[in-house]
């Protein structure tokens, strides 16, 4: 779910996170012209993508950082939204569609928005209380919805049934019981104003799930269920023209009321968004500036870097920033339950000659000692067991120490040691121009010690597919950022069933019981250095059962064309700021 690869699921870096980060690159940060150039409106802003779409369209399923900024930005609002401005400042909530960034009451256990007047759907429909009051009801429909953030699935204050879920299972199937059970938990004012989040415990930061799209206003006479995907309403200044096999067109929406909008200021009259181009075609485009008003929507080939970072021949604008997204592989512990082999796995990787290929520390980070960011300061702590610094842990692999664990594995559990030395285990990868370079290096690497490695490349709708236990493999390649400042937007999501991208499958594991059982003890502790210290403690537990095997942190480049201006590095998203584009010269 990521701007990258499959390697890489992007979020939110935060408050907390960003008085960390470096300011952006002076050859990063506004381009040339738009520093000396007023915005003017007009144009046609072109994204370049090599995916064959996107994941999500539909704003209850989007839960990617490069997505959610670009969604926001144009054609969804949400209840609160970050400041558009560079650098730390940026990452602090504003009113959006509300005039507040919302009320706590009741020690937190209760949180109300008020909309402001004069927004509207694309179709000129007021937006209301009730609309988004359904528009955050869709998340519990994950049979009909999937894949994005499920927060609300566990914070509102809905009775369970007797299998621990919740009695309201989304606005599709729902009975009398569910429906009323959710009424009560999501309220409305008598004028359909203002929005009252009921929570079943103390959440001090609920405000910031607001500023995601899964509570954003969705008419219930609009929806289509799963079809809502090809064509949402819009709520911004933009809507949906077009969304086919090579683009989606966005034009403006004439129902949008800039003085209900406190955010936005679109300049672009189109935006178009090209699907499926070869990567090494798009790098060109952007070298040779033969597109005006034209941004590399995914990043440059590491191949390339150099040429745009240190080359003369590009004129366009680029940035180069620390993020706080730390990639991983997620073991589906279901397939793969012997713990020597997924350590094995760890150590014998070649984390060097991968970093080495992706432009080393300049480009790429460094290697991973915690999935908690080094950004989020006050949870961040590395585990011991990964990275520099850990016994036994070497950059380009500790094939002794692999194989030693390998030979406790044949006996241990000799059927998995079987297989993953005969047939061997099949990794899901999103589809990429640099596959053909990265797979040899992995292969090889774990060859030493015998395990043989299988690729599924993915070329669309990867994380619908690997997460979909019917269809993920025995690992899947991903990556993460905390949602905002706060590790239980990391422990949680990654290694519960209930925080919705466990990947690693790992609830039948002898220490899982104990471990969920921590996890929400930390979840409801409201003294943030204590929880702090749990989090630290609840992600040491989880790296030494190595459900996934951690790769490397990973910075942000993006690049576009001199037609292209306005751009710099936002921090909540790590993305460009899409509402600050504009283009001249076409």
């Amino acid at each position: 779910m990521s701007r990258f690869t499959a390697s890489r699921k992007v979020a939110a870096v935060t408050a907390a996170i960003a008085l960390s980060v470096s300011t952006a690159l002076v050859s990063g940060g506004l381009s040339a012209s738009a520093a000396t150039t007023q915005p003017v409106s007009g144009g046609t802003l072109t994204l370049l993508e090599h995916n064959p779409r996107l994941d999500a369209l539909d704003p209850t399923r989007i839960y990617t950082g490069r997505d959610i900024s670009f969604e926001t930005a144009f054609f969804v609002r949400t209840l609160v939204s970050y400041k558009h401005v560079a650098g730390p400042t940026g990452t602090s909530l504003v009113p959006d569609l509300a005039t507040n960034t919302g009320i706590p009451s009741n020690n937190a256990k209760t949180w109300t928005f008020t909309l402001r007047p004069g927004s509207s759907f694309q179709d000129g429909k007021p937006i209301t209380c009730a609309d988004v009051k359904y528009g955050a009801s869709r998340v519990f429909a994950q049979d009909v919805v999937p894949d994005g953030p499920t927060y609300l699935i566990n914070w509102l204050d809905i009775p369970s049934d007797v299998k621990g879920n919740p009695v309201y299972v989304g606005p599709y199937k729902s009975d009398a019981i569910g429906t009323a059970a959710y009424d009560k938990a999501v309220t409305c004012s008598k004028d359909n104003r203002t929005i009252t989040f009921h929570l079943k415990q103390s959440v001090g930061d609920f405000n910031y799930l607001a500023s995601y799209p899964v509570i954003s206003p969705i008419q219930k006479s609009k929806d289509t269920g799963d079809k809502y995907d090809l064509m949402p309403q819009a709520t911004g200044p933009y809507m949906i023209k077009e969304n086919n096999k090579t683009h989606l067109l966005l034009v403006r929406n004439p129902k949008w009321n800039k003085a209900s909008d406190p955010i936005r200021t679109p300049y672009p009259n189109e935006v178009v968004l090209n699907f499926g181009m070869d990567q090494e075609v798009i790098d060109q485009i952007m070298l040779s500036d033969s597109i005006v008003g034209a941004m590399n929507f995914d990043g440059p080939l590491p191949t390339n870097l150099n040429k745009f970072f240190h080359g003369t021949s590009f004129k366009g604008g680029k940035f180069n920033e620390d993020s706080a997204f730390v990639g991983y592989i997620a073991f589906n512990v279901a397939k793969m339950p012997c713990l020597e082999i997924r350590k094995a796995m760890y150590y014998a990787r070649d984390a060097k000659g991968l970093l080495d290929y992706a432009g080393g520390p300049e480009y790429n980070g460094a290697y991973v000692k915690s999935l908690n960011s080094p950004l989020n300061t006050v949870d961040y702590a590395p585990n011991g067991l990964w990275g520099p610094g850990a016994a036994n842990w070497q950059p380009s692999g500790n094939v002794a120490y692999a194989q030693s664990l390998m030979d406790q594995a044949k006996t241990t559990c000799p059927d998995e040691y079987k297989r993953v030395t005969t047939s061997g285990v099949t990794i899901d990868v999103r589809q990429s121009a640099t596959l053909t370079d990265t797979i040899p290096i992995n292969q090889a690497a774990w060859a030493r010690v015998g395990i043989k490695v299988n690729y599924n490349p993915i070329s669309a709708g990867y994380y619908p597919t690997v997460m979909n236990p019917a269809k993920q493999s025995d690992l899947s390649s991903s990556g993460w950022s905390q949602d905002w400042p706060n590790a239980s937007t990391v422990i949680p999501p990654l290694y519960t069933p209930e925080g919705g991208f466990d990947l690693s499958q790992n609830t039948k594991e002898a220490i899982y019981p104990a471990f969920h059982k921590a996890v929400q003890v930390a979840i409801g502790n409201s003294n943030r250095q204590s929880q702090a210290a749990q989090w630290k403690a609840l992600e040491k537990q989880a790296a030494a059962q190595f459900w996934v095997l951690p790769t490397l942190g990973i910075k942000e480049q993006y690049v576009w064309n001199t037609g292209v201006h306005g751009s710099y590095f936002w921090l909540p998203q790590a993305t460009p700021d899409f509402t600050k584009l504009w283009v001249s010269g076409s």
